[in-house]
């Protein structure tokens, strides 16, 4: 590439983000170390881009479409399994992992590229979002894993709930009823513990991390793979169907739990608990928590 170019999100980012900036002052160096060593003409990246990665279309030396994927290495490191879990994932359901190296400040991934590469969000409604994302959580769900190389899922979720406690705490001005807030974030630490089954989780699958594809009609991209519950796995879709969310959680949480084979009672405790962790910042999710707490 004549010029580097960094996306809008990303460049979103960095700017309130330490250590960014530096990062990606360094990115064009292991770009060019990159193509040299898995044998790359990368292009300009895709546009708007992601907020922690920096992605571009390239193509290897017999010609073939590929994605190249720069992750920045967060302190929380929750990019750290990415890899991992398309290895075992081997494509069912989720992009395939080509090439993978870890850096000092970057996750590096060569990865097969979606063509047309629609997003979901944009080619169906909501509802019918749904079924795909439950088809989708239903493959990768069935791939034998090794637990032992995923971190589980009741340590994000400890450490979640650790920064609502703070963040809820500090707080002033609107938010839940202390009651409330305890009952939902007292679910997010407990329901990991009580599972009756574990999988090998996306854990932030969406309508936009979904793609078209030629090799099989949508496939799965950006996940951070956790071990846990499934009834965790079908919140992200939810809380990106805002509309539907507010309007009814509950039956949003039945019809998830319905078409992904999920007891409803447990998704919608799930759900509760995680519209009470995201409620500081959003009146929406304090809305939906009331509604699901009342009901």
């Amino acid at each position: 590439m004549a010029t580097f170019r960094v996306p809008p999100l990303l460049a979103e980012t960095a700017a309130r983000e330490p250590g960014m900036g530096a990062w990606i002052a360094g990115l064009p160096a292991i770009v060019a170390e990159l193509s040299a060593e898995w044998r790359l003409r990368v292009r300009t990246p895709f546009r708007p881009g992601g907020h922690c990665a920096w992605v571009a279309p390239a193509t290897d030396a017999a010609g073939r479409a590929r994605v190249l994927k720069l992750a920045f290495r967060f302190p929380s490191a929750e990019e750290r399994d990415e890899a991992a879990g398309l290895r075992t994932w081997a494509g069912n359901g989720a992009v395939r992992l080509h090439a993978a190296r870890e850096l000092e400040s970057t996750c590096a991934l060569l990865l097969e590229r979606c063509a047309p590469g629609t997003p979901l969000r944009a080619r169906l409604a909501g509802p019918d979002q749904d079924e795909v994302v439950a088809g989708l959580l239903r493959r990768l769900w069935a791939q034998p894993y090794q637990a032992a190389r995923f971190r589980p899922l009741g340590q994000m979720c400890a450490e979640w709930a650790d920064g609502f406690e703070a963040g809820y705490a500090a707080a002033a001005g609107d938010k839940l009823d202390a009651g409330i807030a305890a009952a939902g974030i007292g679910l997010f630490r407990t329901l990991p513990q009580t599972a009756d089954r574990e999988a090998l989780l996306c854990t932030d699958l969406h309508a936009a991390n979904i793609l078209a594809a030629r090799r099989a009609p949508w496939l799965v991209i950006d996940p951070k793979p956790y071990v846990g519950d499934p009834a965790y796995d079908v919140l992200q879709h939810m809380l990106n169907c805002r509309t539907r969310l507010a309007a009814d959680p509950a039956g949003l949480a039945a019809r998830m739990a319905g078409l992904t084979g999920l007891d409803a009672g447990r998704v919608r405790r799930w759900l509760l608990a995680r519209c009470v962790q995201e409620s500081l910042h959003d009146p929406l999710m304090r809305r939906a928590a009331r509604r699901l707490a009342r009901d």
